[in-house]
């Protein structure tokens, strides 16, 4: 038996990515998944790809009126959702914080805080029609801890903001089976950590204990374990994957 059968889920920024990675492995784990993201050639193609257990379908994951017509589409396709998995994600310019502009402080903070907010709040009620679920928070080791050359206050805030709010909203709907955790990944072989970094991970590989950047899937995995019943006990907490990095 695969491990999601059975389970309906949401994956934000799924068209490349981790998100991609999510999606994929998620499909081949038993579950029907709904791609979202705002790169509809990506996300259609890929849907395409994974079969009849994938559908895609463009969102702005900063539109809580596009987040309720997301969870809608879902639940007429597959039925009650009872996994969501909030990747959607931007770091934003590398800034001090006396020097970073309001519209990209406010774009930031859209994405990666307000967006996980909205899916919450409108998968919720899908979850509790389903007797319960499970949602993960993407964030960050930048929501872990303070550290010099951090990208931009924007992007530590709304990882903190992640973080803070999974421990919330887990507390609030455990009676109600619904699980909530954050993932805090360090160094990832993506295309915005390659945008971001401008380098091959080579340089930034000597930083972390285990002298690599994690590959996607590897982040995947253990959204697969936040997704799927071997995590039943498991809600509110934090799970860190950076290769020792804070560790140090």
């Amino acid at each position: 038996m695969a491990r999601l059968d059975g389970k309906v889920a949401i994956i934000t920024s799924a068209a490349q990515g981790m998100g991609e990675a999510h999606a994929r492995l998620f499909v081949e784990q038993g579950a029907k998944v709904v791609l979202t993201d705002l790169n509809e050639q990506l996300g259609s193609a890929l849907a395409e790809e994974l079969g009849e257990n994938a559908t895609f379908i463009k969102q702005d994951v900063t539109s809580l009126s596009e987040w309720k017509s997301v969870v809608e589409q879902a639940e007429n396709a597959y039925g009650p959702v009872n996994v969501l998995v909030n990747n959607a994600g931007i770091i934003g310019p590398v800034a001090e914080t006396v020097e970073f502009d309001e519209e990209d402080y406010l774009n930031v903070v859209a994405v990666n805080q307000h967006s996980q907010f909205y899916g919450m709040k409108t998968v919720i009620p899908s979850m509790k029609k389903a007797g319960g679920g499970s949602i993960v928070n993407i964030s960050s080791t930048a929501g872990m801890l303070a550290v010099v050359g951090s990208p931009n206050l924007a992007y530590v805030g709304s990882k903190y903001a992640s973080r803070g709010m999974t421990k919330h909203v887990a507390v609030q709907y455990g009676p109600d089976n619904i699980r909530v955790n954050s993932i805090h990944p360090g160094y990832i072989k993506t295309q915005m950590m390659a945008a971001a970094t401008d380098e091959d991970g080579g340089g930034i590989a000597q930083h972390v204990p285990l002298r690599r950047m994690a590959e996607a899937r590897e982040v995947s995995e253990l959204a697969l374990f936040l997704a799927s019943d071997a995590s039943s006990y498991i809600s509110g907490n934090e799970h860190v994957i950076d290769g020792g990095l804070i560790a140090g």
